[in-house]
């Protein structure tokens, strides 16, 4: 078993939701998201980043305005729409009862090993 695979699989499945609480916090553009992602020790590229966005356009979980930019052509700036807070507080249930279940099954283990 290759644990750096399962270790990308993790951050994949992860990923959205990630993107949708820094989204909460404010509006972004691409290149911001990236950065607050990696500061979280979150790594993510581009071309991983921008299909997602679209597809979270798409779906209606998020919308998006061109704003003029000091350093160079406009930006798009990426938010929350209505539906997509509605969705982040489902991910937020989701992930408590994941995180719930992990600690269940964990705490075992790391008794043992204490």
């Amino acid at each position: 078993m290759n644990i750096e695979n399962a270790k990308s699989q993790m951050r994949k499945g992860m990923l959205e939701y990630c993107i949708l609480l820094l989204l909460h916090k404010q509006a972004s553009y691409a290149t911001d998201i990236i950065q607050q992602l990696k500061e979280a020790e979150l790594i993510v590229v581009e071309g991983t980043l921008y299909p997602l966005l679209t597809r979270l356009k798409n779906d209606g979980l998020l919308s998006y305005e061109w704003k003029e930019s000091t350093q160079g052509p406009p930006r798009k700036y990426y938010t929350l729409t209505e539906l997509g807070a509605q969705f982040l507080g489902e991910l937020d249930g989701a992930w408590d009862e994941m995180a719930k279940t992990v600690a269940i099954l964990r705490l075992p283990r790391l008794e043992q090993s204490n």
